[in-house]
């Protein structure tokens, strides 16, 4: 497909605009920097024009030309690898004009089925410090060379595509973040509605069992257990929601992977509640020690306290508290003098952390641990 033809009117100053407009029109990136090359052209009276986007090793991920003679690219067969006078332009994000990029220390030759190029000129796309890639600009129409006015002119040009790129990757980025949160909501929704109700269900139905013939409370078992397979495909759903592309894995998510691992073999029915931003707020040390003391609090629950449910709940505030309770037999009178290493363990992290830990018997039976640190 043949490019557009050089924008012939407006000036200079239209054309810095007609560019800077395209960046708020909504189209899309490379719509947007096609536009630059062809203003860019079209200012400093250059025969060909291309502009190349570097990913973050610095290696050029997206390359858009203007100029070239239909079915160059195609014969070529493969996007400039950075070498050469555009690898130089990479290394050193400075403006450089040649009069014969050819005669450069440099220079690596062009490839087979490239036009022919002498008169260069290279700014790099950047905002301050962040350089996001380059365009390229050849053979002047008739001079010799680029001038210090067409290096300007791209400069300003190249600064519209920097703002274009910074803008599209922060949309993605935002875009990637609601994602995210729509995924969090959702395996909430999941395991405080949809896992809750199931489970009261399948309660309701044994307790039907003791009026029913054998036949009839076989076959409500098998619901039961039917209702028990679908709760733990949901866990499993909640654990890929939960789970997000990240430097260090989201840590609600291993809260509830750590929960199901333990209680997973256990008759212990459990429950968990997350209050506030526990990944972004909880760094990963923390975060470490929260998850070991978790670990250990539903050990001891699932070993010595013949529970039937567990309800684990995290609260994010100015602390961060971590609470285990469970409806099993209880604490003995001495169990405070007895703590077992799992609260002793508890204890001293929090501690070491500005907190403390207890454990209690609950008022309506059962036992609940309380783990709380101080927040920076």
């Amino acid at each position: 497909m043949a490019d557009p033809p050089l924008s012939s009117g407006g000036g200079e100053q239209q054309s810095v605009l007609d560019a800077m407009l395209a960046v708020t029109t909504g189209l899309s990136l490379p719509a947007v920097l096609q536009r630059v090359i062809v203003a860019a052209c079209s200012l400093v009276d250059a025969q060909y024009g291309a502009l190349g986007v570097m990913d973050e090793g610095n290696a050029l991920s997206e390359f858009l030309t203007f100029g070239a003679p239909d079915g160059m690219a195609e014969a070529i067969g493969h996007r400039p690898e950075g070498l050469g006078i555009l690898g130089l332009l990479i290394a050193e994000p400075e403006p450089i004009r040649l009069r014969d990029l050819t005669k450069h220390a440099r220079s690596s030759g062009f490839p087979p089925h490239h036009v022919e190029m002498r008169s260069f000129l290279g700014v790099p796309i950047k905002i301050r410090d962040a350089v996001f890639g380059n365009l390229y600009l050849c053979e002047k129409r008739g001079a010799d060379e680029f001038t210090e006015e067409d290096e300007a002119l791209a400069v300003s040009l190249a600064a519209v595509a920097a703002v274009a790129i910074d803008n599209a990757r922060l949309h993605a980025r935002l875009q990637d973040l609601a994602v995210i949160e729509d995924r969090e909501r959702i395996a909430r929704d999941l395991h405080d509605k949809v896992i809750q109700q199931l489970f009261a269900t399948g309660m309701g139905l044994q307790g039907l069992t003791r009026a029913l013939d054998e036949t009839a409370a076989a076959k409500v078992a098998q619901a039961v257990d039917e209702l028990d397979a679908v709760i733990a495909e949901i866990r499993a759903s909640i654990f890929d929601l939960e789970a997000r592309p990240a430097s260090r894995p989201n840590l609600s998510a291993a809260v509830l992977n750590l929960v199901d691992r333990i209680v997973r073999d256990s008759d212990v029915e459990p429950t968990v509640a997350i209050e506030g931003p526990l990944h972004a707020r909880v760094a990963p040390e923390l975060g470490e020690d929260l998850l070991a003391t978790s670990r250990e609090l539903l050990t001891n629950v699932v070993r010595h306290a013949n529970a039937r449910r567990v309800e684990v709940r995290i609260d994010v505030t100015d602390d961060l508290v971590l609470e285990v309770r469970d409806d099993g037999c209880g604490i003995p009178p001495e169990g405070e003098a007895r703590p077992g290493h799992g609260i002793a363990n508890a204890r001293a992290r929090a501690s070491a952390r500005g907190g403390h830990a207890t454990v209690a018997a609950h008022p309506e039976g059962g036992t609940i641990a309380r783990w709380r640190v101080p927040l920076p």
